[in-house]
């Protein structure tokens, strides 16, 4: 008879629009891959999309348990891992990238040729107890981190690519549209680089308190900042919105930059090519994290420098996790990241 010690609860979406928890056999580490104890696992609008049926084709693979932002700690280790690993505390990459194409070679596992392949979408996530990955995507926490917290260090990396992307300089005037998850984390990450100016965008006043609180030294609802057009060195855009890509183009100086992280939806307003040419532009977009970028994340945190505990308003249950996904994108300005826990 199997024993309670043996099994595993997780989130099983068996197709758009039936999730529902489930019991199995606990996941047993593969050659060269480790089990996790589920700490946390954070909820985004991805997670909404694959219980809707709208995320795009070939992003998602039912049936499927969800879940890409998580944190941990290493319960079980396969062969071939060195099982000092059992005990630490530790997130990781989502990316099943596949190491040998080009652009893994050139370091772009996020632009990896052999297909796309993501934990919480193509392949079991962390809306359970346990998770089961390659132990080469860990990036290791120190032994006293606040899991709770690092359980946002997915939308971290996400964020620190941006940053690498931008490669921000002392006493540049430098904006971020939009301050939800991936804007308050870039105010955070840009603020350490000591701009001249840090801009917050979102027509929210409570994300708007929030930058503030993480070093922005100057916020702004989108109708006002309409009147700082061209006044910014670096633009970083996190939103995804129907506009904000173009408003990040608008707010770029002359020769200035612009970065775009959010993931707008079909029928977003599209970016002025003459706009683009004339202001001499350089515009870069960013999918994901490479194992750079969750280094930079990590490292960040462990120093204090990303502080996401404060974003996190809601933890619930793994039962209740239909009630934490309808929490998210619900529109009520009191919810932040909302966290399922074991």
């Amino acid at each position: 008879m199997t024993g309670r010690a043996s099994l595993s609860r997780a989130v099983l979406a068996e197709r758009p629009g039936a999730l529902r928890l489930v019991t199995v056999d606990r996941p047993e580490p593969g050659p060269g891959e480790v089990r996790i104890a589920v700490h946390a696992a954070g909820i985004c609008a991805s997670d909404r999309e694959v219980r809707d049926g709208t995320r795009a084709e070939g992003y998602v693979r039912y049936p499927v348990v969800p879940g890409h932002e998580w944190s941990g700690t290493v319960e079980a280790v396969g062969s071939g891992v060195d099982p000092a690993l059992i005990g630490r505390r530790t997130v990781g990459e989502g990316f099943r990238a596949c190491g040998t194409c080009e652009r893994c070679r050139s370091g772009e596992t996020s632009l990896c040729t052999a297909g796309y392949e993501e934990t919480g979408f193509t392949r079991p996530g962390a809306f359970a107890d346990h998770l089961v990955l390659p132990a080469r995507l860990l990036h290791l926490l120190p032994d006293d981190a606040d899991l709770t917290a690092a359980a946002l260090l997915e939308p971290a990396a996400v964020v620190a690519a941006a940053v690498l992307r931008a490669a921000p300089r002392p006493g540049e005037r430098v904006a971020v549209v939009g301050a939800g998850t991936l804007g308050l984390l870039a105010v955070q990450l840009l603020a350490a680089s000591t701009p001249a100016e840090l801009l917050a965008v979102d027509p929210r006043p409570r994300p708007l308190e929030q930058a503030a609180s993480f070093g922005a030294d100057r916020t702004a609802e989108p109708a006002a900042a309409a009147e700082l057009h061209g006044g910014y060195d670096l633009v970083v855009e996190t939103a995804g919105a129907r506009g904000t890509a173009r408003d990040a183009c608008l707010l770029a100086r002359r020769g200035g930059r612009v970065v775009l992280t959010g993931m707008p939806e079909p029928g977003a307003l599209g970016i002025d090519p003459v706009h683009l040419s004339v202001s001499q532009l350089t515009v870069a977009s960013v999918f994901g994290a490479t194992p750079a970028a969750w280094a930079y994340a990590t490292r960040a945190f462990a120093l204090g420098l990303l502080r996401p505990a404060p974003l996190v308003t809601h933890q619930l249950p793994l039962p209740s996790f239909a009630e934490a996904i309808d929490l998210v994108g619900s529109g009520d300005p009191e919810v932040g990241k909302v966290l399922l826990r074991p």
